[in-house]
């Protein structure tokens, strides 16, 4: 069923006799009556008070203006936008123009971070940045570009940044750690003209409570019973290895540790020190690390002429015997650290041994064992080592448990 019309033209005689056309209806509750001398003027009017009726009911006006459709569209967006804000579009358009520079050279976020990349490669390559740092920056701003692809660094927002840094519920230090590697990298696009700020400045640092005695460590006998089960495991090969990370607390990374970078050479049983020299250690430092007594007898029982520190198929044998004993990362440099506190009691011969500033050992390492149970674990020796003597007709006639008194003696 139709819809009666709203404004209605009608003949009407007025007292004189005249004949008008009438227009009448209702707009915004008000009644409308009007009278015209022709039935076109009443059938303009009529047009006009029903656009004037569409208008009340959805918001729409007709206005004359310079306006392009698209601008249109665009200007009415803007509003629905600030439909709640505080402002006038006006305030919002005067502070756009007044701060905002567009960046001197528009900058894909992969190639930006290509380069970022390059130059943090350089810095390897002059020894100023380590191995570990640079697979770590990688694979972080890797995640940023499949986070956001087909994107500019210019338009990467603090907002957006922030969630990037929460993701995965990001406990407060691995926030901290991604907020800084994209600190770095957009101080360095900074630098290109690739954005016109820092995104990252407006993003706060988590402060985080330090708890001294927090470092995870092995047992004495823990320790024992590991060591006694590499022995037994592939003939023996993985005991450098072991020992040099437990006895002195080299870092035993199997990707970028200074253990698989430490030579043979560099292990001086004559003068009982190893040699961690700058392009060895993990902060670029050189540092000579004390060879305790049972250390050297490990190393007299497994001489690295023929127990290599990296031996072949490391990875895989070195993880079976992790997960056999639950070894976290550098367990077994934090034991050594601790116990070697424990025995000396001296926080600055600890942190020379151990490449460590005194503040870390203190915070971490102090009073985590005590002295009889440092002396232990620097007693645990070989039961199952090969007899480590001059000729092979007197190798046959030594058992292990013989071999131990030879090993003190050397």
């Amino acid at each position: 069923m139709s819809q009666a019309p709203q404004f209605v033209i009608s003949e009407f005689t007025n007292p004189s006799g005249e004949i008008v056309f009438r227009l009448t209806g209702w707009l915004d509750g008000k009644r409308i009556r009007k009278n015209f001398s022709t039935r076109a003027e009443a059938a303009a009017e009529r047009q006009s008070m029903e656009i004037q009726q569409c208008q009340a009911e959805t918001g729409i006006r007709a206005t004359a203006t310079r306006l392009s459709e698209e601008q249109l569209h665009e200007a009415e967006a803007a509003f629905q936008r600030l439909a709640d804000a505080p402002k006038s579009l006006s305030f919002y358009l005067e502070f756009a123009l007044a701060t905002y520079r567009a960046p001197d050279r528009e900058q894909p976020l992969d190639k930006a971070v290509a380069s970022y990349i390059a130059a943090k490669e350089r810095e390897h390559a002059h020894s100023l940045l380590s191995i570990s740092q640079l697979d770590h920056i990688r694979r972080h701003l890797k995640v940023l570009i499949a986070a956001f692809p087909r994107c500019l660094v210019s338009q990467l927002t603090t907002r957006q940044l922030t969630e990037h840094c929460q993701r995965g519920n990001a406990k407060p230090k691995s926030f901290n750690n991604r907020r800084g590697i994209l600190h770095t990298f957009f101080k360095f696009s900074f630098q290109h003209d690739w954005v016109v700020a820092n995104p990252i400045e407006k993003i706060p640092h988590h402060r985080i409570a330090h708890r001294r005695g927090s470092a995870k460590t092995l047992s004495a006998e823990q320790a024992a019973k590991l060591m006694h089960h590499v022995e037994r495991v592939d003939g023996g090969s993985l005991v450098p290895f072991f020992a040099l990370a437990l006895f002195a607390g080299i870092r035993p990374c199997v990707r970028h540790g200074e253990i698989l970078k430490l030579q043979a050479d560099h292990v001086r049983l004559d003068t009982g020190v190893i040699l961690i020299e700058p392009e060895v250690s993990k902060v670029r430092m050189k540092r000579n690390v004390t060879i305790q007594p049972n250390l050297a007898a490990w190393l007299t029982a497994y001489p690295l002429d023929r127990f290599p520190i990296i031996p072949k198929n490391l990875q895989h044998t070195r993880a079976a015997v992790a997960k056999a004993f639950d070894l976290s990362h550098d367990i077994m440099r934090h034991t050594f650290i601790s116990m070697h506190v424990a025995k000396y009691r001296s926080m600055g011969e600890a942190a020379l041994q151990a490449g460590n500033s005194e503040s870390i050992i203190r915070k971490h390492y102090l009073d985590l064992k005590t002295p009889a149970e440092a002396e232990q674990f620097f007693g645990i020796l070989p039961t199952v080592a090969p007899a480590v003597v001059a000729s092979p007709a007197a190798t046959a006639t030594i058992t292990p448990t013989e071999t131990l008194p030879l090993l003190m003696a050397a």
